[in-house]
């Protein structure tokens, strides 16, 4: 099962990074959304709030909230600025 979900995970991440490059668009979309996730980890780190992960025993450590929310806010500023800042590559 765990070859299922690793097989589903590298086709997601393909498809994902095909439409990042392509997409002006979903960059912009992609911007937003990563800004939100940083927001709501960094929040969840400074009220030093563990998540239970859902189906698992397993519990996300406030920790852990702080460098995902750190990767998604850098996401968010490089997604901002190919989504809105840089000059559109209009070559087709």
């Amino acid at each position: 099962m765990i070859i299922v979900y690793v097989t589903l995970a590298v086709v997601v991440l393909v498809v994902t990074l095909y439409f990042i490059y392509k997409s002006r668009e979903f960059r912009k979309f992609l911007s937003g959304a990563f800004f939100v996730s940083g927001g709501i980890q960094i929040y969840l780190y400074m009220a030093k709030v563990s998540v239970p992960i859902l189906g698992t025993r397993f519990v996300q450590t406030p920790y852990v909230s702080e460098i995902r929310g750190s990767i998604h806010l850098l996401f968010s500023v490089l997604c901002f600025y190919f989504g809105f800042i840089r000059p559109a590559n209009n070559k087709l």
